[in-house]
This record gives C-alpha cells, structure tokens and sequence, in this order.
C-alpha cells in the first residue's frame, strides 16, 4: 500500500468503517443514513434540525430525507415540533430512544481502535498515519488489507521475475504496484 496517496487512504477508511456500520445496523433494522440523520440532529442548533436543512447538508433529495424521517419518527427515534414563532417550520427533536440509539451505536466505535493506534505515535506523514489507522481498522475487523503486490508476505523474486507465492503465479512488474486481494503484509509477520 506504499502508494496508495492520501485521497486513497481516507476512501479505504471510509469503506471499511462504512462497511462495519452497515452490518450493526442491519441487525438494527436501519440504513446509514438513519443514524447520520440522528448524529446530525444530535450535533446541529435550533435553527438547524429541520428536514430542510438535513435535505442541504447530506445533499439528498427531499423525498430520500423525507422517507428517512418518516422512519425514524415510526420508529420513535424523534418527533416533530412546529415552531412557537412560525407554524410553518418543523423542528425535528431526537427522542430519549434516538440518544439511547446513538449511544447504543457509538460505543463499539469501529475507528477508536484506530484512533488509539496512532494517538500517541508521531508520523513523518500524514499517509504514515492513515495508513496505520487503516491497518489496525483491517485488522481489528478481520478485513482484508487489500495492498499492492510489493508490500506482501507472499511477494517473490526468483531469477529477476515476480511471483506469487499464494498463486504460484508470474507477476508482471506492471502489476507489482497494484491492489491483491490475497495481500498480507510483509511487516505483519
């Protein structure tokens, strides 16, 4: 993964941590964007947690945010409260079940492995360091690693070729660089 640049590492993060929300709130019954939605309302003001201002800041459609909502209100994870001043406007409130979700949610956070890995590190890059947060992510999930060829366990040279010791398999030096899906990395022995 030596050459995977910045941009690629923060996608690989996201994928995998993605990847891990989606399984927990499968078993919950709800989508990734249920619990957006309620961070959301959990972190923004007064003039802030409306499905107008949600529609904005996740930019989706009404009708998506609209449905999310509905969800989330059968669901009893927050109600609607009209404006005091302006009838027009629908405040959106989590509910004591929307915090008990969150908290539910957010206590097996699948980045504080990560987090905790590279806090009292000190990198010489900002690759270093999200390359160590996207290990430990990997390997705290069992996930595969996903690396190039070059950085794998199982990366040979025999008479000035390259081989895969899994495959057993020539490897043209084109694809040394490029991503295995049976990559082990060559530290993690």
């Amino acid at each position: 993964m030596k050459n995977l640049n910045i941009f690629k590492l923060i996608e690989r993060i996201s994928t995998l941590v993605r990847a891990e929300e989606r399984k927990k709130l499968a078993a919950l019954g709800l989508q990734p964007i249920h619990i957006q939605i309620l961070d959301y309302l959990d972190s923004c003001n007064s003039y802030s947690n409306t499905a107008a201002a949600i529609t904005e800041y996740f930019g989706l459609t009404k009708g998506t945010v609209s449905q999310s909502l509905q969800v989330l209100e059968r669901r009893e994870l927050l109600e609607k409260v009209q404006d005091s001043e302006d009838a027009r406007i629908i405040h959106l409130n989590l509910t004591t079940k929307g915090n008990e979700l969150l908290a539910l949610v957010h206590a097996d956070d699948v980045f504080a492995l990560a987090e905790q890995a590279v806090q009292n590190q000190q990198f010489n890059s900002i690759d270093n360091a999200l390359l160590a947060a996207l290990e430990t992510l990997q390997k705290s999930h069992n996930a595969p690693s996903f690396g190039s060829c070059d950085t794998c366990i199982n990366f040979d040279v025999e008479d000035n070729h390259y081989l895969c010791s899994v495959t057993r398999l020539p490897l043209f030096q084109a694809e040394t660089d490029k991503i295995c899906r049976e990559h082990i990395p060559a530290h993690a022995a």
